[in-house]
């Protein structure tokens, strides 16, 4: 069974505190948005994961940076994973949760691209789930040393083929 995972589209991640914003990033939410849709649609269920990165960070689950971005934000009846480190499995219960629902292929996308994104495909991949990360929902902000989209590029190569496929959101069928 296909199961939707959304990592990190939280408010920090849109709050100015990261610099100029996300590459593409209010583009992403509406893809991801879309997903859900669809996801719904063919009663596929949604796995939502958040980051809470302790008292004072931009993360805290006691701040407004913690809350998912309103467009894509879970409803009742979906699962919320909090994670305190890059990959959603990590120190959570997020492999028990989509084993007793049956799930064995995971379409991911969220952000970021480099850390809790490629995080989170890995540790799918290590525990056998089949993975496709959604091409062009998910992100990330500009680096020091390389600009977001080079990053993208370069992250999407290591997967590809490796540990998930790539597909566009609108390349992705649910349920099938």
């Amino acid at each position: 069974m296909q199961a939707l995972l959304i990592i990190d589209v939280q408010n920090a991640m849109f709050s100015g505190e990261n610099g100029a914003g996300p590459l593409n990033g209010w583009a992403v939410v509406a893809r991801i948005k879309n997903l859900i849709a669809n996801a719904r649609a063919a009663q596929v269920p949604v796995f939502y994961i958040q980051h809470d990165g302790g008292t004072g960070d931009e993360f805290d689950k006691h701040g407004p940076g913690f809350a998912f971005v309103s467009d894509i934000a879970p409803e009742p009846g979906d699962s919320v994973t909090v994670k305190k480190r890059n990959s959603g499995f990590y120190d959570t219960d997020l492999d028990q949760k989509l084993k007793a629902a049956g799930v064995d292929s995971l379409v991911i996308c969220g952000m970021q691209t480099e850390y809790c994104v490629d995080a989170t495909v890995r540790s799918a991949f290590d525990r056998h789930y089949r993975v496709t990360v959604v091409a062009d929902a998910h992100t990330t902000f500009d680096s020091q040393i390389l600009p977001a989209a080079t990053i993208i590029a370069h992250t999407q190569h290591i997967w590809n083929g490796r540990f998930a496929r790539l597909k566009l959101a609108a390349d992705v069928s649910f349920g099938a």
